[in-house]
């Protein structure tokens, strides 16, 4: 890997800040009309754990102390469960006609999306059974749960966001993203946390932190340190955030690493 600096754990403490100003007392950002830009952030590295090397990763979820990974590629898509760093414990295939994409648990059920084929597939979250299948309109990229708002959230590569009802995945809004006034396009895999959403920008080691209200991106964080050297290892994509606490898990497509991090500011700022 290139670039990895393996950061010790620090107790830190953080005063208010005066309007206009970073905690840390630097000035924000301000853009063009005024408003306050995206922060920049970077990724602290805290732990690297093994992650199979074999698997495109398309969606990464912790749901009650488990990970939940789905994987792609036309006869090699699956989704499994397992604690991080170990061999998944449950393992379901899909047939291989389906490219498999994101996953999202919902207490006893989770969605698992297809990429071209129209179809999302709803099992049961402990066995990864098969429930039914729904017909899903375009393309089936990214999605994640909103639990205190009750509805998932969905991403096609596009520069928007798309709301729909967790029971049968209807479409019941929409929403455009913009980084500092402008579309931010190739919304990949996507990770809920209350009312942001942080989504992996496709083909880039990029992660938008998105205001779910009013779509704009609220931090960009710059994952490029962390990346995998490994020959067949590909672009970053699966963010998982760990209940309870301000850390993440993220790794890549066919990344033999999956890194447990905190999205900080960088020392320079």
């Amino acid at each position: 890997m290139r670039g990895l600096v393996l950061v010790p754990l620090a107790a830190c403490f953080f005063l208010g800040s005066l309007p206009g100003m970073a905690s840390d007392g630097g000035e924000l950002r301000k853009t063009s009309s005024g408003g306050l830009a995206p922060e920049r952030l970077r990724v602290e590295v805290l732990e690297a754990l093994a992650h199979d090397p074999g698997a495109f990763t398309q969606g990464l979820e912790m749901y009650a102390g488990r990970l939940y990974e789905s994987t792609g590629m036309l006869g090699q898509s699956s989704v499994r469960v397992g604690l991080p760093g170990q061999t998944p414990a449950v393992r379901a295939q899909l047939e291989d006609s389906l490219f498999g994409e994101g996953v999202t648990v919902i207490g006893r059920t989770m969605w698992q999306l297809t990429w071209q084929n129209r179809v999302a597939i709803k099992r049961d979250s402990q066995t990864l059974a098969e429930l039914r299948r729904l017909p899903y309109a375009g393309e089936g990229w990214g999605i994640c749960y909103q639990r205190h708002r009750r509805r998932v959230v969905t991403s096609d590569g596009s520069a928007e966001l798309t709301y729909r009802d967790p029971e049968n995945l209807r479409e019941i809004s929409r929403i455009s993203v913009t980084d500092d006034g402008r579309p931010m396009t190739h919304l990949n895999e996507l990770e809920c946390v209350d009312d942001t959403v942080y989504a992996n920008v496709w083909g880039t080691d990029k992660i938008a932190k998105i205001d779910t209200t009013t779509g704009k991106v609220a931090a960009v964080v710059d994952a490029e340190g962390i990346r995998n050297t490994d020959t067949r290892a590909g672009v970053l994509n699966g963010i998982a955030a760990i209940p309870g606490t301000d850390q993440f898990l993220i790794t890549g497509k066919y990344w033999p690493t999956m890194f447990k991090v905190r999205f900080v500011r960088p020392v320079d700022q």
